[in-house]
């Protein structure tokens, strides 16, 4: 899991993981869940990928539009 830089110092996100078609993301919460093409759509994995690369938005992106499209809960 990548720390997440948390650029503003204000998110919920404090990790990540990157996959061909997935990615992971850790919260503040210790809570891990995992968000697909086929869950949330390539679009939107591909976008939050890049949030999470640049350290900004990405706690926001997953409420505004992607909420509970994850494909599993891991913890």
């Amino acid at each position: 899991m990548e720390r997440y830089s948390n650029n503003n110092g204000d998110s919920g996100v404090s990790g990540y993981l990157i996959g061909s078609d997935f990615i992971q993301v850790e919260f503040s919460t210790g809570s891990i869940y995992e968000y697909t093409h086929a869950s949330a759509g390539k679009d939107n994995i591909e976008t939050m990928i890049n949030l999470a690369i640049s350290g900004s938005g990405l706690n926001g992106f997953i409420n505004r539009y992607v909420k509970n499209r994850y494909s599993r809960k891991i913890r």
